[in-house]
């Protein structure tokens, strides 16, 4: 059963219609990589999973029940978290800090950094993030090393699915073999990952299926063991045929 799936989702900006009908799904431990174009709807696609933004029509379920993401705060309560590309890292707080962002401990009055700095150090340890002081003020460190910390914010503040939006653009090749390493480690870990990417190699290395959408549309879901690049790429530009796709109910 999908721990989360989005089926017959509409949403339409004034004259344009950004999401068509759109289905996805993504089971527990599945990492889906999500392709397209500029403007194929990518992006209002994970604004709507991550209820940044309300869908005109179709239907939410997380565990075969329904649900409405009103807002980004009704998505975490359901454990789902986004990592938007900008990251939303303060750079002069350390790292411990930006784990807890926004939900800090408190002890009385006072925040609890004692704890912070346990847990933040646990979360990273888990998900074997080397970096060597929690106490590091964020804004000296590598962009994978501030990747990896967005990501673990996400994961410790109950991402049971967790959302990356461009998680390896703009990285050096070994910053981006880390990013890529750490997804895998979330798929190992039991957490549901959708990784937004333009990169097609990327997304073939970590991702066991790939869905394409085209103008508003899912064009195509392949298995990324048994696909390669071409395919993914003429799925991208057009060049091959949409999957067909009924919509049995679209609820507004």
């Amino acid at each position: 059963m999908a721990v989360l799936a989005g089926t017959g989702i509409r949403k339409r900006f004034g004259g344009v219609e950004a999401l068509r009908g759109v289905d996805i799904s993504i089971e527990e431990g599945e990492v889906v990589g999500l392709m397209g174009d500029n403007g194929a709807g990518k992006s209002t696609l994970m604004k709507v999973l991550c209820g940044a933004v309300r869908p005109d029509g179709g239907t939410i379920t997380m565990n075969g029940g329904p649900v409405q993401l009103r807002s980004p705060r009704d998505a975490t309560a359901h454990g789902i978290a986004v990592v938007y590309q900008d990251l939303a890292l303060v750079d002069q707080r350390d790292v411990a800090t930006n784990v807890f962002l926004g939900r800090e401990p408190r002890r009385g009055l006072v925040v609890d950094r004692g704890r912070m700095r346990r847990e933040a150090r646990s979360v990273l340890d888990e998900l074997s993030i080397r970096i060597a002081s929690v106490r590091l003020p964020v804004g000296g460190l590598s962009g994978g090393q501030r990747q990896c910390i967005a990501i673990a914010r996400a994961v410790h503040q109950g991402g049971r699915v967790v959302l990356l939006d461009e998680p390896t653009a703009a990285l050096g090749p070994e910053q981006q073999a880390n990013v890529l390493k750490l997804i895998t480690r979330l798929k190992e870990r039991g957490t549901a990952v959708i990784v937004v990417s333009h990169n097609v190699d990327h997304v073939l290395a970590v991702c066991d299926r790939v869905v394409v959408m085209r103008a508003g549309q899912v064009q195509g879901v392949r298995d990324a063991r048994s696909t390669n690049a071409a395919t993914i790429v003429g799925l991208i530009l057009g060049d091959i045929a949409a999957d067909t796709v009924v919509h049995t109910e679209v609820v507004s």
